[in-house]
Parts: structure tokens; sequence; C-alpha cells
């Protein structure tokens, strides 16, 4: 019987999931998209090529998988396009394998506009977005202005829209901002002609994925970002534009809660963070340095460097809890090769006393103090290790104490970039 598995990101993004949706897709028939935009960094590394992809489903460069954006996602044509022409010019066959729904907002360069004017006059209290309009276009759908890809194949619908919209944003550029409005006339032509040429993907997203049910086909939904950055429930307002968490699965592609048959947390054996908000483990001494120079931690999308830090097992719960995780992928158990020791967040203390659960608000959560638990490290090299047996047996240590404090199973470890560097212990699918 096939089954509708959800990755999510469960810590604050940049996880691997790419890897490990590549990895799953394996023995799926499809994949789909289901929050974020183009504001995603899904990084594959397959016969030593590196392919990132911001909007395009990470099971892309998979023969006979078809690719599904549903209406959960944001959309940028330009970017869009821009990363099939990428794909293409690798002869991977774009426009045989993706759909996108035709109930995706659009991302328009009004929204972009408005994003970089926000973050610049925030100053020093910038959120440290991507400033690529997803949070503007997010606004805008739910203020219930939005410009939908279907509107796209009515050119006066789309341009009654489209002038509505662009009304209200040069006006919030002009007047508020002080930055130069954009043309209407340009705008249209530029995304009615985008418009021709995605029409062909135009799919209802939802009937295909309720034929695949019933076909027992495996399905792979992708997160982007993760759960400690979703909207509703992560260090709220240093987050993203989306919900993040499972639950939006359902919402984002359009099927109800049933649909879904288990939830892959994905958790990078230390932690990460790019861009403000708080970051209780974070490190800024020489296990910090290590994590960041032999992790390569850079963000695929802008280049910036990742805060780095110990793993936290409080936020980690929480966001096992958030999303009813049912296993975990731990990546990047190699780069932890070589330090001597490691620690592990169990608890907060906050005034004196120790707590297990996350504060209530962002305020309280920067000012928390971690308590540590250490563990041995180990010498030996993991890279490539495929066996749980051939780890260190202080690697193993480390990992059994990781599924203990998440209380739930570890189902993979990735030891490397590579799709052949993961060690299975339980394949999500049953395969």
């Amino acid at each position: 019987m096939g089954k509708f598995v959800v990755v999510i990101g469960a810590q604050w993004g940049d996880e691997g999931k790419g890897k490990v949706v590549d990895l799953l897709t394996e023995h799926a028939a499809a994949v789909a998209r289901f929050q974020g935009g183009h504001n995603a960094g899904h990084t594959l590394v397959i016969g030593g090529r590196r392919t990132v992809l911001s909007l395009i489903p990470s099971g892309i460069l998979r023969e006979g998988v078809r690719c599904l954006i549903g209406n959960g996602v944001v959309v940028s044509l330009e970017a869009l396009l821009s990363e099939s022409r990428m794909l293409m010019e690798q002869g991977v066959p774009v426009f045989e394998r993706l759909s996108i729904s035709p109930h995706c907002p659009l991302i328009l360069p009004s929204h972009v506009r408005l994003d970089e004017a926000r973050e610049q006059a925030r100053g020093a209290n910038a959120i440290g977005t991507t400033r690529r309009g997803i949070g503007p276009a997010y606004e805008d759908k739910v203020a219930r202005r939005a410009v939908r890809v279907a509107d796209l194949f009515d050119r006066e619908r789309f341009a009654t829209k489209l002038g509505e919209q662009l009304d209200f944003h040069n006006f919030v550029l002009q007047h508020y901002y002080r930055a130069p409005a954009l043309d209407f006339r340009q705008t249209l032509e530029a995304q009615l002609a985008m418009g021709e040429q995605i029409a062909p993907l135009v799919t209802d997203v939802t009937r295909v994925l309720h034929e695949l049910r019933a076909t027992d086909a495996n399905v792979v939904f992708e997160g982007a970002q993760g759960a400690m950055l979703d909207v509703d429930l992560g260090t709220y307002p240093f987050v993203t534009s989306s919900n993040t968490t499972a639950g939006f699965a359902g919402t984002g592609t359009g099927l109800g809660p049933r649909a879904f048959d288990g939830v892959v947390g994905v958790v990078k054996a230390y932690t990460t963070r790019v861009g403000a908000g708080p970051f209780p483990t974070e490190l800024s001494d020489e296990y910090g340095e290590h994590m960041s120079r032999v992790g390569h931690e850079f963000g695929s999308v802008t280049g910036r460097r990742r805060r780095c830090g110990w793993l936290d097992a409080v936020a980690l719960e929480r966001s096992i809890v958030h999303s009813s995780v049912s296993g975990l992928i731990i990546t990047k158990l190699d780069v932890l090769d070589g330090l001597d020791r490691l620690s592990v967040c169990v608890g907060y203390r906050v005034q004196g006393a120790v707590t297990h659960e996350p504060p209530m608000s962002v305020e309280a959560y920067a000012g928390v103090e971690p308590v540590y638990e250490e563990l041995p490290g180990w010498r030996e090299s993991t890279v490539g290790v495929t066996a749980y047996g051939s780890l260190p047996h202080n690697a193993r240590r480390y990992l059994e104490r990781l599924e203990s404090l998440a209380g739930v199973p570890i189902d993979m470890i990735s030891t490397g970039p590579e799709r052949e560097q993961t060690i299975v212990l339980r394949h999500p699918f049953g395969a």
C-alpha cells in the first residue's frame, strides 16, 4: 500500500531536506511542495554535481517522478522560469515532470520592492528575510487581494487585479518608504508573457494527488524552511511568512488530514540559524567555527553565513509535537568528526529555574540560558559510512541519546552530501 509522507525541517531550516527528498523519491511517484516560495534553498549533490533548487520540488532530477507545486506556494514566474532553464541546460525535461496549481498566488516585482524597502527601513531590527517578496505576497493572499496563476489566462481580469494591487503597492512604496513606483504596463506585459510560457504546467494538483492516492502510489510532501520558523508556532516575529509545520501539507495541496501516513523530521546533528532571532545554543568559540567551516554553513539562497550551535533538544521536542513527527532523519553527522566533546541542550534556565518548555514570548526566549548535557566526541571519520554498526562507538552513543531525548525513532542518518552516503535504519516508505 502506498504512503503519503510529509518531510519537514525540524529546526530553523537548512537541515538538508533537499537530499532527503531526493533520496525518498527513489521509491515515490511524485513530490509536492506545499508552502513557501523561492526563498527555499534545497541542495542536491548527485555524482559530484551540485544543484540548488529554490522553487521546483527536489524530485525533479528523478526520471518518472511527477513534481507538483501546490496552492500553498507563492510563485515568482521569473524565478520559476529561470530555475527551469538552469535545469533544462543540464538535460532535465522540466516541463514533462512539473505541474503547478492554478491557485498559487503570484510574487510580483512590487512584492520584491516592498520586501527590500521594509528590511532597509528596519535597519538594525531587520528580520533577515531573503528580500524575494515572499512576505508581502503572503500578506496580499491573506488580505484577499492576491493575483493568482489562474488569473494570467484572462487578460482583462488580470489587468484589473494587477492594477488594483499595483496601485496599493506603489502608494506604500512612494508615500511610506519614499521608494520609486513600478510601471503598470511594463509589469502587465512581462507577467502575461511569462504566463504564456507556464500555461502547459497549470494543473489541478489536488486531483492529481487524489488519483495517486487511489493507485496506492508513494508521494513525498516537501516542506521548506523549518518548523521553528512557522509563522504561528515559531519564534515570532523572527519567522518566515508561511506555516512550515506538517499540518499545512494538507491545506497547501488541497488534501484533508487523513490523507497522510507519516511525518519525517529532518534534523541537523547540530543547530544552525540564518538571520535574526533567538538561538539559545549559538556558539562563538572554536566549536562554532568548526561547524561553520566543516559544514560549509553559508545560505544556498542568500550566501549569508549561518549561525551555528549545539543541538537544542528542547526546541526539537516542540517541533516534533507541532508536526506529529513519526521519525527523524539526522544529517551532517560527519561535520562533528574530530571534536573531543559534544553538548546537547536538554533544558533552559529561566530566572534561576530549569524548564523543559520553550518560553511563551520571543523576548523571554532571547534571555534563556541553555542547560547542557555533555557527551564524548570521536576522532574517527564517519564520512560515507552506510552501516550503523560501522559508526564510531561515541557517534552511536550520541545518536542514541538524541533519539531518547526526541522520543521518536531515527529512520536514517546522512554521512555526506551524496545520495549513497546514507545509513538506512527504517525507510519511511518501508522500502
